[in-house]
């Protein structure tokens, strides 16, 4: 019993037996009986709640909140529908995707009561319902999505529960808010191969990408290779900075062969070789 509900049936019993004793002893009796009948046809329901009555078996109201009263014996109340958001946690083990690979899936549902008069007289137990629903629309849609598609579309998987679970608990009188996949098992074997084949896939990006880069190397490449066919010259002064750029920072000596030294200046011009070999810290060998 509500606390307020009691409180008024005990101020009412006091009452009546206050004035009972005051009007006439002997009438205390009627007075404490008609007192009990007015605090118990009384009824408090808070902001949230929904009171489902029933006279003589048949609907005769819905009340709620605030305070009212029924017609004790005659009127009862057979539902108390709590119209709050309430939220339900529901499972799929070992559910098969389309692609038979078995998952296991966690969800949780947001629903609330819009209609109290059906949640009371349509189901029995819709909170029992819900539950058995959510389940059965969480498996087909397993049933129907591939494994790709249901780890990586969570929000259109959420989506489609929502719809589905609402509508089969619309007769009832439920509404679905939302509904949110919590988290999606695979076995540990699958785990570690696709963590292999995403490895493999990531390993062939990086060859595509070495490829790539080779052949835009090579091209360079090419284009020098023409450039220098055509200006012997600037191939000379090119091979010589090569030399120099090496030996510059740390001061060392590079002992290259005389053909090397020729084939850089196929004028032969020796004495200038020798000088700018010394400049460039080169040792001819002996």
């Amino acid at each position: 019993m509500n606390p307020i509900t009691f409180f008024l049936v005990s101020l009412c019993t006091l009452a009546g037996l206050a004035v009972g004793n005051w009007v006439n002893p002997t009438l205390s009796p009627i007075f404490f009986g008609l007192a009990v009948i007015i605090g118990l046809s009384l009824k408090m329901a808070n902001a949230w709640q929904k009171f489902v009555i029933l006279r003589m078996g048949k609907l005769q109201s819905v009340k709620g909140p605030g305070l009212f009263a029924i017609i004790p014996i005659v009127d009862s109340v057979v539902a108390v529908i709590d119209e709050r958001i309430q939220t339900t946690a529901f499972n799929a083990e070992q559910a098969l995707t389309k692609d038979t690979v078995p998952v296991n899936v966690d969800a949780i549902i947001f629903w609330h009561v819009h209609d109290a008069e059906k949640a009371a007289l349509a189901i029995t137990d819709y909170r029992e319902a819900i539950d058995r629903v959510a389940q059965t629309s969480l498996r087909e849609m397993i049933g129907s999505s591939m494994l790709t598609a249901l780890l990586s579309d969570r929000k259109d998987a959420d989506e489609q529960l929502r719809l589905e679970i609402g509508e089969k608990t619309a007769p009832w009188g439920i509404s679905v808010s939302s509904v949110e996949i919590r988290d999606v098992a695979i076995p540990e074997a699958l785990q570690d191969s696709m963590s292999r084949q995403a490895q493999a896939e990531r390993e062939k990006q990086a060859r595509v990408i070495l490829g790539s880069a080779e052949a835009a190397i090579a091209g360079k490449f090419v284009e020098a290779a023409e450039i220098y066919a055509g200006h012997p010259i600037a191939l000379q002064l090119r091979a010589m900075n090569i030399i120099y750029e090496t030996t510059k920072e740390r001061g060392a000596t590079i002992l290259i062969p005389s053909s090397m030294i020729d084939s850089l200046n196929p004028s032969l011009t020796i004495p200038t070789l020798t000088l700018a070999a010394n400049e460039a810290f080169i040792k001819e060998p002996a």
